[in-house]
Formats: C-alpha cells, sequence, structure tokens
C-alpha cells in the first residue's frame, strides 16, 4: 500500500467519524426516542449498577464495527477504514458521553468552561424532559448553544407541563413538537 492509499483511507476513517454524529443523532431521536425506547428509557430513568438497559445499543453498534473489521481485513481496505471511524466515533462517545457527561466511570471532572461544559449543559438539557417526547439535543459530540436549547423547551412547554403535572395541577396544551 503506498503512502497516498494510506492517507486517503486515513481521510475515510476521518469523514466516517464526522458522519457518525448525523447517524448518532438520527439514531438516538429516531430510533432511541422512538421504537426503540423500551431500552434507552433506562438511560432516562435513575439506574443502580453498573449497566443499563440502553447499553444494549452499544453492543449492537460494537458488533457492527466488528463485522465491518471482519470484512475489511479480507481485502476490502475501505470497508476496514470505515470500521475504523465508526470505533474511533465509539471510543469518543464513550469518553464524553459516559464519562465527562453521566460521569460512569471514575471520570470526576466537571467542565467549568469551554465545549465542554456546553456538551454537558446541552446533554442535562436533554434529560430536563421526562418521557420520549419534547426532548431537545440528540447529539453527542456536538451541541447546539445552551441558549438556543433552553428557549425551545420554554417554547414547547414540556417541562414545565410536567412540572404542573407532578403538582397535580392541570396543565396548558403544550406546542407541538418538530
Amino acid at each position: 500500500m503506498t503512502t497516498l492509499e494510506f492517507l486517503g483511507l486515513g481521510v475515510v476513517a476521518l469523514v466516517v467519524f464526522l458522519v457518525m454524529e448525523g447517524v448518532a443523532w438520527a439514531a438516538h431521536k429516531y430510533v432511541m426516542h422512538g421504537f426503540g425506547w423500551g431500552w434507552h428509557k433506562s438511560h432516562h430513568e435513575e439506574t443502580e449498577g453498573l449497566f443499563e438497559k440502553n447499553d444494549l445499543y452499544a453492543v449492537v453498534f460494537s458488533v457492527l464495527a466488528i463485522a465491518l473489521f471482519v470484512v475489511g481485513s479480507d481485502g476490502h481496505p475501505v470497508v476496514f477504514a470505515v470500521a475504523v471511524g465508526i470505533t474511533l466515533y465509539g471510543v469518543f462517545y464513550f469518553v464524553v458521553h459516559d464519562g465527562l457527561v453521566h460521569q460512569r466511570w471514575p471520570f470526576r471532572h466537571i467542565p467549568h468552561k469551554g465545549y465542554a461544559k456546553r456538551l454537558v449543559q446541552a446533554h442535562r438539557l436533554h434529560h430536563a424532559v421526562e418521557g420520549k417526547e419534547g426532548c431537545v439535543s440528540f447529539g453527542f459530540l456536538y451541541a447546539p448553544p445552551v441558549e438556543q436549547l433552553s428557549s425551545e423547551l420554554r417554547r414547547r412547554g414540556t417541562v414545565a407541563a410536567e412540572r404542573q403535572a407532578q403538582k397535580g395541577e392541570p396543565s396548558e396544551p403544550r406546542a407541538p413538537v418538530s
């Protein structure tokens, strides 16, 4: 393999890594908060122990990446590069989402500035809504500005309606979720 071919495969892996944020966003919004809520619901609730049912998604994506590695190592270097990109995204997801945001492993740093703080705040706003409807910020490594997400939650009225329901007060109709 020439240096140019190797660099080209590196570019493929990098592009796949970047595209994976869109894939993860869509999977989170339409699968995990859709028909796959049965697994993902555990992520939005208090759980005991090291694992939650939602971790089955990581198993599914890992099996997919492993299958691509197997195919790629049988003489398909582009497929192998795709597997590398997916795996790199999975590593970043694990460190950022499970480590930094949810502190599910001994990673006790809470960021107080910069993009890392924005990621944590955006994900907390995602979890501000109970249930699968009306959430904001479905990405894992990209987070829209916190002010934009807060404004969207206020516009929808989801969190306020849930708080009123918990107090037993009648709620006003909520804006449709887009």
